[in-house]
């Protein structure tokens, strides 16, 4: 499945139904009065979260959603059935934004939480509401009001608790493929990923944690160069952010210390208040390194980037302190829970 999260897309609530101007006829009851019913109420717009959902694709098809509209009144002072409300399902992660104002109305982020984007238009009155001890007889009646009609941009930011950041090729698909179930593409070139994946990380009966891998960053990227601007809105969500750094690139012209500095400042540029999120640097790719040196050289890579949170070891693509860096990260979201 083609993995979308941004559409455009236009809902419209039902139109209220007209009030109805009739008279009781019935024999040997003459002059029965006035006996119309109001209309019913048009129907809403609704957006409700679902749990199931994890792309907006479904939303490249249909652009366009109408409730229903509320019936018209009838006599014997019927009042006319209400509209029936439009519920639309969309991820949970949604945020939902009116084109026009650019006015945030809300965003859902628990599974089942329901959000009304549109609401249907009032019922019109019959002739029955107008009827007093001087009018008894009226003919008035009131229409029924139009719903409400709107342009909206849906935004998914997917929830994850832990975030992967690192050049292309820094190994973010081979660890989430380590560590959990999710199976994204891994190959030798740059730019394999090219939408978010999820993975579940589980170490035990109710200890688990959702990673979210993005499509790697490249110098330029806040200002839209490579794919990483697109997505990176989706490690807003996060609490932690893994930023794993190839400590052996295949190109000898690549510096580790000059990528790393290279994401912290697109990230910096992008959102400082993303940047300012708790960090860890994580230094992947140690089966590329003769043993004994391994050592030595991480830690000058440190030292030279003038790091001084929590550093990790791994080997993403033999599992090489991959349990260890997934205990610590639990440790730490039960310590912030």
């Amino acid at each position: 499945m083609k993995f979308v999260d941004e559409v455009k897309i236009r809902v419209e609530a039902g139109r209220g139904g007209n009030g109805c101007m009739s008279f009781r006829r019935e024999k040997y009851i003459p002059r029965g009065g006035p006996d119309g019913g109001d209309g019913g109420d048009g129907g809403d717009v609704v957006l409700v979260a679902n749990a199931d959902l994890n792309t907006l694709v479904d939303f490249r098809y249909k652009r366009l959603y109408r409730a229903e509209h509320g019936r018209r009144g009838e006599g014997s002072n019927c009042t006319g059935r209400r509209g029936e409300t439009l519920r639309i399902q969309v991820p949970v992660g949604t945020v939902v934004t009116e084109r026009d104002t650019r006015e945030l109305m809300g965003e859902l982020i628990e599974p089942g939480q329901e959000l009304i984007v549109a609401t249907g238009g009032r019922h019109g009155l019959g002739n029955t509401r107008f009827k007093s001890s001087t009018n008894r007889a009226p003919r008035k009646t009131t229409p029924g009001k139009p719903g409400e009609h709107r342009d909206l941009d849906l935004e998914l930011k997917v929830l994850a608790d832990i975030g992967l950041l690192g050049m292309p090729n820094a190994g973010k698909s081979t660890f989430i493929r380590a560590v959990s179930a999710a199976r994204p593409k891994v190959a030798d070139y740059p730019f394999t990923t090219l939408y978010p994946n999820l993975g579940v990380v589980s170490l035990g009966p109710d200890r688990s944690f959702v990673v979210a891998d993005i499509p790697g960053l490249i110098e330029g990227a806040a200002e839209g160069a490579g794919l990483g601007i697109r997505f990176l809105k989706h490690l807003s969500r996060t609490r932690l952010l893994l930023h794993l750094v190839d400590v052996a690139p295949m190109d000898e012209s690549s510096d580790p210390v000059a990528n790393a500095r290279a994401i912290a400042a697109e990230l910096e540029r992008f959102s400082p208040e993303l940047a300012a999120r708790d960090r860890w640097l994580v230094l992947n790719k140690l089966d590329l390194v003769a043993p004994d040196a391994r050592a030595a050289h991480c830690d000058a890579l440190v030292e030279r980037l003038g790091y001084t949170g929590p550093v990790y070891h791994i080997s993403a693509l033999s599992g090489e302190g991959c349990q260890e860096l997934c205990q610590a990260i639990m440790n730490y979201l039960e310590d912030k829970a």
